[in-house]
């Protein structure tokens, strides 16, 4: 629920009554027209203010000041790279793991969880689910132009269906092997206008702001009230992939991406989570890569505090239910697709997942809120640290090792040879 519904309910209320006069004749246009001229005096006013400077400084968006706020912590886990050899079964289970888990949330993006547990006792199902849904009150609706729910449901399954969360990983290996690990914001952008036909709020507003020629470092600025959503938040896996085992390097090429959409949390989500799958590569618990995460972003900011929240409620919880009810607690008010609020649900999914990747997948998913990201997060970051093998068939076979993404130029690629070329980055960024 918004935090200021009662200016939305007045104004719902003010349309409803301009309907009604205007229905009965009576000229609604001058009053709507001095609506208009406040409102946009309002936005104006809101996008002008900025946070104060005591504020500022403890949430920066320039690289060296966040660098400058960071806690101690392991910045690189191994002195040199391992070897695509040792490193082969950890990508292919955080590139499948993510797919799955993202896969799996689909079909139910944003569902209350009341809605998800109907479904899947009109299913069958267990719930949390332990496999992907097997119906769908609406099967037929289109994806991005390109797959139907049906394409995400067991039975039907083809390929990896198309999602903005896995395309936006595959589009981060294009611009590492277009521009390599030292690629720059405005990198980003160049492969943003070559390869995305559609975005979505945050992205959206930044690739607007693109075409119409505004500076790369000013996109993500510019009329853009979506600039702490999770946007940034899914984008950080390609990052972590191509640093393993060095958070900090993976977390600057992470901020390079961010900058160009978001700002302030937004940026530190996308930092936080390829901190976090860059460690999962070299640890044997998620819950160590998510504490070793924190060292990349500023202590004082709002997301290092809800992350130590997490850390320490959870303990306490009951089940996933609580932990549901824990979030919607502390962040009353917050857009469901915000990045601190779903960045908890992934903490608690993969603690409460004990290292299960069926039983993490499922909690987080059911969970709710934004939860093909959450799923796909907790499903790529536990698949950095079990590997392939530590991952049910079930979760993957159904793939046929293929994704299709909705990429310009780029719709189909093989998964086998998403995880070569990966390790291929990989080696480059440790190389380099």
């Amino acid at each position: 629920m918004p935090y200021f519904t009662d200016i939305q309910d007045s104004l719902n209320e003010l349309l409803h009554w301009a309907d009604l006069r205007h229905e009965q004749g009576i000229d609604v246009r001058e009053t709507l027209a001095s609506l208009r001229r406040e409102l946009k005096l309002g936005r104006a006013k809101l996008e002008q203010s900025k946070p104060d400077a005591k504020a500022l400084a403890r949430e920066p968006n320039g690289l060296d000041a966040i660098r400058a706020l960071r806690p101690a912590g392991p910045r690189k886990l191994w002195d040199a790279y391992p070897g695509a050899k040792r490193l082969k079964s950890r990508m292919a289970g955080a590139w499948l793991g993510r797919a799955a888990g993202c896969t799996l949330g689909v079909p139910v993006e944003g569902w209350p969880v009341e809605d998800m547990a109907r479904l899947a006792k009109r299913n069958g199902q267990a719930f949390p689910p332990t496999d992907y849904w097997t119906a769908h009150p609406t099967p037929d609706r289109v994806q991005y132009e390109k797959s139907v729910v049906q394409h995400y449901l067991r039975g039907s399954m083809k390929c990896v269906p198309v999602d903005d969360d896995l395309t936006y990983t595959l589009l981060g290996l294009l611009i590492l092997e277009e521009y390599g690990p030292n690629f720059t914001t405005e990198d980003v952008g160049k492969a943003w206008m070559k390869y995305l036909p559609v975005a979505c709020t945050a992205e959206d507003v930044a690739l607007k702001n693109l075409k119409a020629g505004v500076p790369t470092k000013k996109v993500g600025e510019k009329s853009n009230p979506f600039q702490e959503w999770i946007g940034a938040d899914i984008r950080s896996d390609p990052w972590g992939y191509a640093a393993p085992g060095w958070p900090e390097r993976a977390a600057e090429l992470a901020y390079r991406d961010a900058f160009i959409s978001h700002r302030q949390n937004g940026i530190y989500g996308e930092m936080y989570f390829s901190a976090v799958i860059a460690a999962a590569f070299a640890v044997d618990s998620p819950i160590e890569a998510l504490k070793i995460g924190l060292g990349e972003i500023p202590r004082g900011c709002r997301l290092a505090k809800d992350l130590q929240w997490a850390f320490k409620v959870v303990p306490a919880l009951k089940d996933w239910r609580a932990a549901r009810a824990a979030v919607d607690e502390r962040f009353k008010g917050m857009h469901v697709v915000h990045t601190n609020n779903n960045a908890c649900l992934t903490v608690f999914g993969l603690m409460l997942g004990k290292g299960d990747f069926t039983r993490t997948v499922g909690t987080t998913v059911a969970m709710g809120l934004d939860n093909d990201c959450t799923g796909a997060t907790a499903g790529s970051i536990l698949g950095a640290v079990i590997g392939i093998e530590g991952i049910p068939e079930h979760w993957w076979k159904p793939f046929r090792n293929r994704t299709q993404t909705y990429m310009n130029g780029q719709e189909w690629f093989r998964n086998t040879e998403v995880v070569e070329r990966f390790l291929a980055v990989a080696e480059r960024t440790w190389r380099e």
